[in-house]
Order: structure tokens, then sequence, then C-alpha cells
């Protein structure tokens, strides 16, 4: 097949999504397949709306010598009119969405909610098919684009909601076999020391942060330090703020940023820590599985798809992030009862090992697209 990607910037670009896009893109052109990579500059969203009226961006994409056009619908603000001209003009490919999570599922200003939904519900109906990496995220598109009217028949020109559920993996990780784990959870488990926390993500608002950091603040300094990597280049201003916050609580002693690390320092974060806390709202989280390979609790968002991984009480828990109370709670009773966290980890290593690798997930892709494309 002759595949199209089509993107916001660099596909080396650190995230979860943009790995997702990576590992797929690996898997195609080791099949045979090829795959042009299309990039669009990242901007602002109003400058990503004004894409819209490029009669450039237009005959780029109509004119593409590929089979199918995969879009990350990161990028639905610069398509959602780009994709209605194509279809109303015959495009000669089908348009495919991978979507990692839903922009207007987010927290964001009330004032411009509205419009999030608008455009991206927009987008979302000008499109074939579609790549989930979740049930929770396919959940989220087919309550945007209106499903129920879609199945009653009262919108003629809606595609139907087809697509393939596939899965992140976590396998891109050299992760310990299960004896090295084992190892690593019964020494979690003789560890009278301080709980070890570890945040991974990049340093943006969504991420939770601050909440983490506001429970944290509860709890006495003695039991526990915190790990945080990611990148604090993506939105200098929140990564500002989250040093602000913890030079006023006075936590510089137990909270260290380390900022991006290679694969390899973060397989030895992960194996150097107690339990993982992203209070996210995510699509689904690949940071989740990657914790579990090591045998880590995580501690994430009740909010997204973070429960499709995550059985509150058996291998981490669910939390409301605001929840700092809450938050801390679970916090401190894990420090003080370590045989808890062991058995929390052996239950996220089983966790794990249940869960597809990434062959599993792009081969399910490209037997989806493959019916696309006939």
């Amino acid at each position: 097949m002759r595949i199209g990607l089509l993107i916001y910037g660099s596909l080396d670009t650190l995230s979860g999504g943009y790995l997702y896009d990576r590992k797929l893109v690996e898997y195609l052109r080791e099949a045979g397949d090829s795959v042009e990579i299309v990039s669009l500059l990242w901007r602002s969203y109003p400058a990503h709306l004004a894409d819209n009226l490029s009669l450039r961006l237009y005959r780029r994409l109509r004119d593409l010598p590929v089979d199918i056009l995969l879009q990350d619908e990161l990028n639905h603000p610069s398509l959602a009119l780009v994709n209605r001209r194509m279809r109303r003009h015959g495009s000669r490919y089908p348009l495919i969405s991978i979507v990692h999570h839903l922009r207007s599922s987010e927290q964001h200003p009330r004032r411009l909610l509205p419009l999030y939904r608008a455009v991206e519900r927009s987008y979302l109906r000008t499109v074939d098919g579609f790549i989930f990496n979740s049930r929770t995220t396919r959940q989220a598109v087919a309550g945007l684009r209106g499903e129920r009217e879609e199945e009653r028949g009262e919108r003629g020109n809606l595609a139907p909601l087809g697509g393939v559920i596939a899965y992140p993996a976590a396998d891109h990780l050299a992760a310990p076999d299960e004896g090295a784990v084992e190892e690593l959870i019964s020494a979690r488990e003789r560890d009278v020391g301080p709980l070890r926390i570890l945040f991974v993500g990049n340093l943006i608002a969504r991420k939770g942060l601050h909440h983490l950091i506001a429970a944290l603040s509860r709890l006495p300094r003695v039991d526990w330090v915190l790990d945080v990597v990611g990148d604090e280049a993506v939105d200098s201003a929140y990564a500002a703020a989250v040093r602000r916050q913890v030079g006023a609580a006075g936590l510089e002693g137990n909270i260290r940023l380390h900022g991006r690390v290679s694969d390899g320092e973060l397989a030895r974060r992960y194996r150097a820590a107690h339990l993982l806390a992203v209070l996210s709202y995510e699509g689904f989280g690949i940071v989740y599985l990657e914790a579990m390979a090591f045998g880590l609790p995580v501690l994430a968002s009740v909010h997204g798809g973070a429960g499709e991984i995550v059985d509150s009480g058996v291998n981490g828990f669910l939390v409301e992030p605001a929840d700092a109370d809450g938050i801390a709670a679970h916090l401190s009773a894990l420090a003080g009862d370590r045989a808890r966290l062991a058995d929390l980890g052996r239950k996220a290593r089983r966790r794990y090992a249940s869960h597809p690798r990434w062959a599993d997930s792009a081969a399910a892709i490209r037997a989806y697209l493959a019916t696309c494309v006939q």
C-alpha cells in the first residue's frame, strides 16, 4: 500500500501519540508499504484554523500519490474544511483519522470549549474511518460526532463510525524479565526508606503535576521523594509555575526535576521507583503500561482511558486529580505498607504481560487499512 501520514511537526516529537504514530510507521514500512510523511508547522490554534483557507495545502493533499491518507487527529483544526473540500470534489483515497484523545475532552476555559467542540465535531464528520487507541476514545468520538443521530439515519451525509481499536503497547522499552521484576518488587517490599514516586510526562497542565505536588505537600517530608521526568520546554510557563509551587511549599529537597531523558535513563528511573503517579486525562496512557512492565503500581486519573489499564485497588488506584486529600491518603498508606505495595506491583506486571504488543496492534491496523483501500 502507498500510505500518507499527516502530522504536525516531527515524527520524533516526544509524546505518547507520536510514539504510537512512529511505531505504526515502522511496522508498515517493514511490511513493505511505502509511507509518506506530510508535516504541517506547529503554530497557534487560530493559525491552524487558517490552514483551512490554504489552496496550497488542499492541492498538496489532493495530489498526494497515495492509496490512503492517515491523519493524526491532533491536526483537526487545520483539516476540518480542507477535508470537506476534498470530499466534495471526490478525493481519490480514503481519509482515516488516528485518534489518541480529543481536544474537547480536555479542560479548557469555558468560553473556548464550544469553539473547540464545534471545530473538532466538524472534522470528525469528514473522515471515512478511524484508528482508536482505546474503547474510551471511541466512545468519546461517537458522542461528539452524534452517533445516535447517525444510527437513526438523520444525517445521511455522515459516514458510519467504522474503525479499529488498536491499543498502544510498552514493549519499546527494554523491560526486565519476570525473574528480574520479581527481584525488584521484593526489594521494594523490604525497603523501609521514603516512598519513591515517579512522574513521567511533558510538563503541561493536562498532566496534572501541580495536583500531585499539592497532595504531596500534605505528607511528612521524610515519607517520600518525587522524581519528575519530562520536557519542560513544551510549556515553559507551566514548568516555571511548577518550580514556583515547589519553592513556595519548601519541597526542593523532595522533588527533583530531571527534564527529558533517554530511554535507557527512563528505564533506570522505573527500576528505582516504588510507584508511578501521573494524574492526567489520557485517551489511553502508554506511560502506565511502561511502569507496569517494571512492576510499578500506578496512580492515575479516574477520567479518560486509564481505567482500561488500571484496576483500582488491584494494580494501582484511580483518583480525582483535584482531590489532594484522597491522593495523599493513598500515598501515605503505601508508604507505610510495603507488602501492599508489592502485591499491587506483582498484579501490575501481570497486567502488562497480558497486554498486546506493538506488532499485534500495528498488524490489526494494517489489516483494517487494507480493507479501506479495497
